[in-house]
């Protein structure tokens, strides 16, 4: 690599990623008129509050295409919860007549605003972040501690930044991404003093990796436990990074120490498979020689927040389960769209009639004698003894995995509550060839589960 390649590359797409002036205006005027329509809307109700623009479109740093705009309504931090989620909702449909309500820690109203999505957010206007009454408090100090410090250079490094890590599908806070937040990318950049210099420390970070940006001290970014930790210049009490998974940290530095060994602008595009058709599915299955399973169940309707931290929960439960059970699990996901799916491939199609039950050491005299007495009068062999331990070979209870997951006994595994509700209404098992099924609804998510990458 030399430093005119990687230099250039970044100038092209830095180009790319920058809204034009045309599209600058659309939105500065959008702005206007929303908070001026907002400002009206709060006139009318008995309570005084104000109107704040917040997020990337307010400091500067969103990418060409995103017509996202989020405005806050503050109101005294004395106003009791009930009231500001009152007076805010009505604000948000005077606003947003079309609008739907949405709820964080609290309800808010979306809807879009000439031809921009926008969220109109309550929140109480409290003097610092750190006595947020709630977490969207702390949003406005954000717009404050950034808009102050960063230039249009690093603005641009930031949009940068951001396609750079939405192309390595690690961009979002979500809880189904757990990635990088719009904030953390903005942090992170600043610390830096670019997007170069952020990829370059990034290829050479040891986990954890600690920035502490107001400087608060060792004793706040030292108390708490993630992978990467950048302690919130607003509030020392919050990891801005505590969402961020360590696949996902890891999944960043690979992608950065591939730019930099290798720059091209193609590393700044999305890659979205083609979907897999059942046919490839089989194919692909074939040539793995796995057993693959699936439980498939009308998908709960909830929000992405709620539904899938619930999914991992019942993927790993399921996953712990089969293990436990001797069938050997390779590797697993979970999918949902109209439909949810529990999808682990397995090592082991079939276990023997009997299974192994070791007891306590004959030596334990009360606990030996239960076990003996237990299993001496029943139909399985044994009770024997075998180093010094009572052992009984007794039936096997699920000889396959579709006979444990098609009995009560998969309830008994952790399930998230609504994914558990969701199985108890009905729920379809699919094993082997069956799972091809999956590509009419999954082609896509199959795609990139048979050919994963970093």
């Amino acid at each position: 690599m030399t430093d005119d390649a990687l230099d250039a590359v970044l100038t092209r797409v830095r180009d790319r990623v920058t809204p034009d002036a045309e599209e600058r205006t659309r939105l500065d005027e959008a702005v206007d008129r929303l908070t001026d329509a907002t400002e009206r809307a709060v006139a009318d109700r008995p309570v005084e509050a104000d109107v704040v623009h917040v997020g990337s479109t307010a400091r500067g740093t969103w990418l060409p295409g995103d017509r996202d705009i989020d405005l806050f309504v503050r109101f005294p931090p004395d106003l009791p919860r009930e009231e500001l989620e009152r007076h805010g909702l009505a604000v948000g449909h005077r606003v947003l007549p079309d609008g739907r309500e949405e709820y964080a820690e609290h309800p808010y109203v979306t809807g879009t605003f000439d031809g921009f999505a926008v969220d109109l957010v309550p929140c109480f206007r409290v003097e610092r972040a750190a006595d947020v009454r709630s977490a969207v408090d702390r949003t406005p100090f954000h717009t404050q501690y950034l808009d102050a410090r960063l230039d249009a250079g690093l603005a641009a490094d930031v949009r940068l930044a951001k396609r750079f890590l939405s192309a390595v599908g690690v961009y979002g806070s979500d809880l189904r991404t757990r990635g990088f937040s719009g904030y953390l990318v903005e942090l992170l950049t600043l610390e830096h003093g670019g997007f170069r210099p952020l990829i370059e420390a990034a290829a050479d970070w040891n986990s954890p990796v600690r920035f502490d940006p107001a400087g608060h001290g060792d004793a706040h970014s030292e108390s708490f436990d993630d992978p990467l930790v950048v302690v919130d210049p607003t509030d020392s009490g919050r990891n801005v990074a505590a969402v961020l998974s360590t696949t996902n940290l890891a999944r960043f530095q690979h992608y950065a120490r591939d730019l930099l060994a290798d720059p091209r602008e193609s590393a700044f595009d999305f890659d979205s498979p083609t979907p897999l058709s059942a046919a490839k599915v089989r194919t692909e299955l074939e040539r793995r020689g796995t057993i693959p399973v699936a439980v498939r169940f009308d998908a709960p309707d909830l929000v992405a927040d709620q539904l899938y931290p619930q999914l991992e929960r019942s993927r790993r439960g399921v996953v712990d389960a089969l293990d436990r059970r001797g069938f050997d699990s390779l590797r697993s996901a979970a999918f949902a769209d109209e439909s949810a799916v529990l999808f682990v491939e397995l090592g082991v199609a079939e276990r023997p009639a009997i299974e192994r039950h070791e007891g306590p050491p004959v030596s334990a005299r009360e606990h030996a004698t239960t076990f003996y007495q237990k299993y001496s009068d029943t139909d399985c062999y044994g009770p024997f003894i075998d180093d010094g331990r009572y052992v009984v070979e007794r039936d096997r209870t699920f000889p396959s995995p579709r006979a444990f997951l098609e009995s009560d006994a998969l309830f008994d595994v952790a399930l998230g509550a609504d994914i558990e509700r969701a199985l108890a209404a009905d729920y379809t098992v699919l094993v082997g060839d069956e799972t091809a099924r999956l590509a009419d609804e999954f082609g896509v998510e199959l795609a990139r589960y048979f050919s994963p990458r970093p």
